[in-house]
């Protein structure tokens, strides 16, 4: 999809510095593909302590499908 977005110069010149993209696609790209990783990390962060996992040797000699 293409996109027209206007960004502060001296952002974009910093990104470019940071990740050392070789273009400001690249630079953004990356830098969205960073947000999207940290915004779903946190989700995953505030989920611990609210998970109950099965006890793996359980599965193991319950299930059929496993032998």
């Amino acid at each position: 999809m293409r996109s027209t977005v206007t960004l502060p110069e001296e952002k974009l010149v910093e990104l470019l510095k940071l990740t050392g993209a070789k273009n400001k696609t690249q630079a953004v790209l990356m830098a969205v593909e960073d947000e999207i990783r940290l915004r779903k990390l946190a989700r995953i962060k505030e989920m611990a302590g609210q998970l109950e996992f099965a006890d793996t040797e359980d599965i193991r000699h319950k299930d059929e499908r496993l032998g």
